[in-house]
């Protein structure tokens, strides 16, 4: 998984210790994600994009080949 942190902390000139105490985790977790050495739990996903008024998807891209159905699902 991808992400978009490190350019939107420098949008909004937080450190990574500054996002790191708004979304209640130690810095060296945010220079994990940003990384990509560390995939986030779905709290933490949240809590990030919140920070950066942002949609998850928006912060965090997945890099899945597979393509959806008709209905969103993918296959197993």
């Amino acid at each position: 998984m991808k992400n978009r942190i490190k350019k939107l902390r420098a949008r909004y000139d937080l450190t990574q210790e500054e996002l790191a105490k708004k979304v209640g985790v130690r810095r060296e977790t945010i220079v994990f994600l940003e990384q990509g050495k560390y995939n986030p739990s779905l709290k933490l996903a949240h809590d990030v994009a919140k920070v950066f008024h942002s949609r998850i998807e928006d912060v965090f891209i997945f890099e899945d080949q597979s393509s959806p159905d008709e209905y969103g699902c993918y296959e197993e």
